[in-house]
């Protein structure tokens, strides 16, 4: 299996599909499995690498900390070992400020960027409501299967057809992480700060968000958009917070448009 390791990460990766090349980061928790309602649709058209963010799935983590900045350079030296220099790159979730990070501290790693249900954090993120912060923590101590459901009023749309909702759940269980894992990652998006930053990012980027998205509320994406000169923004009406799993076809038509239209223009 291909593995590459950064400050004592060792760090499970996986590519398919051809074309130019296209990173994908995901979220809190979760493994790079949970790509699966767009990966078929993406690998037609691209060179899709994903890995699993450290201490999740495959991937290795030492004790300590978890920040993002260390998270961004596991996604460098995934791009390392994979023969890139740079690729565009798509972040959801937590897996959005690993991207912006890595668009800030790696910018020549990264042609373009899509940032899916997400912020920049700090005092500027729009925070959600209190049950929400309190639930995302307290699952925590719930067995593997109570935890995942108990999210699911916050993270996903009450249209989205309820076999799609079974298949996240056995995948999230098959790689369920480590409490510990999962807390000290949350941190790490607690302690991480991007607004006041971004405006150095320089290169074509897209901020999709689902307007029902309760984790992340909407307002988020508003603010990344005014932050990021020339961002392009869509809101997803049928969407929550994981929009891959709500809105799966049209995130990969806005994808597989906005990276073609930015080859084409570079």
């Amino acid at each position: 299996m291909p593995f590459t390791e950064n400050q004592g990460a060792r760090i499970f990766w996986r590519e398919f599909g051809g074309g130019e090349p296209l990173l994908l980061i995901q979220g809190l928790g979760y493994s790079s499995d949970m790509w699966l309602h767009i990966e078929p649709g993406l690998a037609r058209h691209f060179r899709v690498i994903v890995f699993d963010n450290r201490g999740i799935g495959q991937s290795e983590a030492p004790p300590g900390p978890i920040r993002i900045p260390d998270m961004a350079g596991d996604a460098a030296r995934v791009l390392d070992a994979v023969g890139v220099d740079s690729a565009f790159v798509f972040g959801l979730s937590m897996g959005g400020l690993i991207a912006q990070e890595l668009a800030l501290s790696h910018a020549r790693r990264v042609r373009a960027l899509i940032l899916a249900a997400t912020t920049c954090g700090g005092e500027h993120a729009v925070p959600a409501k209190q049950v929400v912060q309190d639930t995302l923590v307290s699952r925590a101590g719930l067995p593997p299967e109570a935890s995942i459901r108990a999210m699911f009023p916050f993270i996903y749309d009450e249209t989205t057809p309820e076999d799609r909702l079974e298949r996240d759940v056995q995948m999230r269980l098959a790689h369920y992480p480590d409490p510990d894992v999962y807390l000290r990652q949350l941190e790490g998006i607690r302690r991480w700060r991007g607004c006041d930053r971004l405006g150095a990012i320089d290169l074509p980027a897209m901020i999709l968000h689902g307007e029902n998205d309760q984790l992340v509320p909407p307002a988020n994406a508003h603010l990344l958009a005014r932050h990021i000169e020339g961002s392009l923004l869509h809101m997803l009406p049928a969407a929550s917070h994981v929009v891959t799993t709500d809105a799966p076809d049209e995130v990969v038509r806005l994808v597989v448009e906005f990276l073609k239209e930015s080859s084409a223009a570079g």
